[in-house]
């Protein structure tokens, strides 16, 4: 991936977020712990701060990384979690967004293209997507985080691990997990 990126900049291609695949990036793993962390983050435009450790009281948690807000790619995968949200409600399920975008940026992606569904973090460098094994190198050298999703159980386990550039398997994958952590729960 990296050799990839330095060959796009030395050429002047400049890089597309959606044209390197991003199958085979060590995420963290099914049965890992998921690490906490506390973030700016937004839902319907207002800002929180949000604690992982604080919504996994309430239920699972869907986790899902994506490289950057209103990008076509993104704002179709938030779109997609949006129409789901409801579902992964009714399940016990919160969704989550993450982003290497600052709190502003993430406030009007929450609203619009979110639709007021569900919280997006503002990760700025990148540092939770580290900890997560999902930060790439992005344009000009920043880290961004690959389209990544997780499903948390309140304990903490990850229970699904999923790297995939196409947004629109995120949903399915993770909605399946969280229907087979309810079908476990009686």
């Amino acid at each position: 991936m990296k050799i990839l990126t330095k060959i796009a900049m030395s050429f002047g291609l400049g890089l597309s977020l959606a044209v390197i695949p991003a199958q085979g990036i060590a995420a963290l793993q099914q049965g890992a712990k998921a690490p906490d962390f506390t973030a700016n983050a937004a839902q319907g435009g207002k800002p929180f701060s949000l604690s992982l450790k604080q919504a996994l009281k309430k239920g699972p948690v869907v986790l899902y990384f994506f490289p950057a807000a209103f990008t076509p790619g993104c704002t179709m995968e938030a779109h997609l979690f949006a129409e789901a949200s409801g579902d992964f409600n009714k399940l016990g399920a919160r969704v989550v967004g993450v982003t290497a975008g600052n709190i502003d940026r993430v406030a009007e992606f929450s609203k619009s293209e979110c639709r007021d569904k569900f919280a997006v973090a503002a990760d700025p460098g990148a540092r939770i997507a580290v900890k997560y094994d999902t930060a790439i190198a992005g344009p000009g050298k920043t880290m961004i985080s690959n389209r990544t999703s997780f499903v948390i159980a309140p304990n903490g386990t990850i229970l699904l691990s999923y790297t995939d550039n196409k947004p629109q398997a995120h949903i399915e994958k993770t909605m399946a997990a969280v229907r087979a952590w309810k079908a476990r729960q009686g």
